[in-house]
């Protein structure tokens, strides 16, 4: 039978962005898909206009469309940015104003899962005075997504695409994950595992999936490696993967994160026909 579409969130920020950030919703539901997930959608202020978070709220609702996973403020994304937090200065201090804004936001709609990036190493800059400014601003994350009854997600990035980005593997970002939930006594703090950007750190995907789910993994998001396209346009067996997600007990959602190849609503033709 083909995958069942009500387990996928289309993510907003790669998909449909051919459209206007508050189309989107609507193009989502019209392709399908009752889940949708997205970074932040505003790189550019981590403090958007109350009028800005409520017409993307009521395009949300008015799609009929669940917000299933939001990004915290990660600078410049897509771009030169991979996250704030552990950036010392003006950018930590962007994420910080951010977080409850975020925490609020994802809390009106139900969405109960909140990622956040971790952020370059910055030259010239101490990694351990980084890495320690980063676990205190990942424990305010995690104090924020708990009062609202959300999990706090902390992604592995590739070192190819990412080579400033100190948080590439599974092992070290369930490492980092298990530290903030020591430091914040919550255990909210759970790994991202996106397959493609494990594929693509040259990490076998399918051994993360047997050795991290669902005992730490909070959030599953997918693309095809090379590439970063849909399933069928690189060499992941992206089935096999699903499938064995599911044998691994992972019920959550799995975010599609990747780049169409040609219009976003011709995207999703690997669905019907994988088994």
């Amino acid at each position: 039978m083909p995958l069942p579409r009500h387990r996928f969130a289309v993510n907003l920020s790669m998909l449909f962005t051919e459209l206007p950030l508050l189309e989107r919703p609507a193009a989502a539901a019209e392709a399908g898909f009752r889940a949708v997930e997205m970074w932040w959608p505003w790189p550019a202020t981590p403090t958007p206009e109350a009028r800005e978070l409520d017409a993307l709220r009521g395009a949300l609702r008015d799609a009929g469309t669940q917000l299933v996973c939001l990004n915290f403020y990660a600078g410049r994304l897509p771009g030169p940015d991979r996250g704030a937090l552990s950036v010392p200065g003006a950018e930590s201090g962007r994420f910080r104003a951010n977080i409850g804004v975020a925490a609020d936001f994802t809390a009106s709609l139900g969405c109960t899962a909140l990622n956040a990036l971790y952020g370059n190493r910055v030259a010239g800059a101490d990694a351990g005075a980084q890495d320690a400014l980063a676990l205190e601003n990942l424990v305010l994350a995690a104090r924020a997504a708990g009062r609202v009854g959300a999990t706090l997600l902390i992604e592995a990035l590739n070192p190819v695409e990412s080579p400033a980005y100190p948080v590439t593997g599974s092992a070290r970002a369930v490492e980092l994950a298990a530290r903030v939930n020591e430091a914040s006594g919550l255990g909210n703090a759970r790994f991202l595992m996106d397959l493609y950007h494990l594929a693509t750190a040259g990490e076998d995907p399918s051994a993360a999936v047997t050795a991290y789910t669902p005992a730490h993994t909070g959030h599953v998001q997918l693309a095809d490696a090379p590439g970063r396209g849909e399933p069928g346009t690189g060499t992941l067996d992206v089935p096999v993967l699903l499938k064995r997600l599911e044998q691994a007990g992972y019920d959550g959602w799995v975010g599609l994160e990747y780049r169409p190849s040609g219009p976003s609503a011709d995207a999703f033709g690997w669905l019907d026909g994988a088994r």
